[in-house]
């Protein structure tokens, strides 16, 4: 298997969540995985495709005119104004696509700490849960919810951690959180890396570093590569809805 390295970009709210969901749908193939990180082209939250509009306007800055947009995977609020963001794409047929929630989200977050920790960084697996957390899974449409997620309803992220989250073992901060959503063509994570939470760091020595342990948990050899050929019409179409009110207030 391949893993795919795409290169970095940088979009609006809407924009990024319409690519990745296009990484999973129009960019199947059985022998290759794909992985990015991306950037925000202004100050930008997300929030899960189950939660609450009013919910989520009443977490959001009230100082500061922000980029809104309801992921496609679950999960809670995330603040993207300091934070690293990568998406994952593993095909169906791999032994990940296959695992359950919980256990495809720990071998992810394992290869983020044994990153960071080789980076110098003072960081654990959450290996136990409260009685009240929620291991995960979820209907409506392929979604898969974070396996760290309280139940019933997901909350903010980096707010609390839960199950197999990545935290500074120094602070008891939580360092990375993920969703993910399962579909007929394969496995999608957004995850989010919080920037303050750790210390001083080359962000580009650990997007290889993240990237060569994903290659050896997927059994894969990485390579970088261009961006796909997905059509323009479909990606400015999808980012046109992800960013309507229907969408937005879905919920």
């Amino acid at each position: 298997m391949i893993l795919d390295l795409l290169p970095t970009r940088t979009g609006g709210a809407a924009e990024n969540m319409a690519a990745d969901f296009l990484l999973l749908q129009r960019y199947p193939d059985e022998g290759r995985a794909r992985f990015r990180h991306y950037e925000w082209r202004r100050p930008a939250f997300t929030f899960g495709f189950a939660q609450k509009i009013a919910f989520v306007r009443a977490q959001l800055p009230a100082d500061e005119p922000v980029d809104l947009c309801r992921r496609p995977t679950g999960g809670g609020v995330v603040d993207h104004r300091e934070d690293w963001t990568y998406a994952l794409v593993i095909p169906r047929g791999h032994a990940l696509y296959d695992l359950r929630a919980t256990q495809s989200y720990r071998v992810v977050h394992a290869c983020i700490a044994d990153a960071l920790r080789a980076l110098g960084q003072p960081v654990v697996l959450k290996e136990h849960c409260e009685p009240e957390c929620a291991t995960a899974s979820a209907g409506g449409g392929g979604n898969d919810f974070s396996a760290a997620e309280p139940a019933p309803t997901p909350g903010v992220c980096f707010t609390r951690a839960e199950l197999y989250d990545v935290l500074n073992e120094a602070t008891g901060a939580k360092v990375a959180g993920a969703a993910q959503k399962r579909t007929k063509h394969g496995l999608l994570f957004q995850g989010s890396i919080w920037r303050p939470a750790v210390g001083a760091l080359d962000w580009d020595v650990f997007h290889d570093a993240f990237a060569q342990r994903l290659a050896v948990a997927l059994a894969a050899e990485a390579a970088p590569c261009g961006w796909p050929e997905i059509s323009d019409d479909e990606l400015n179409g999808l980012t046109e809805q992800y960013a309507s009110p229907e969408w937005i207030e879905y919920r």
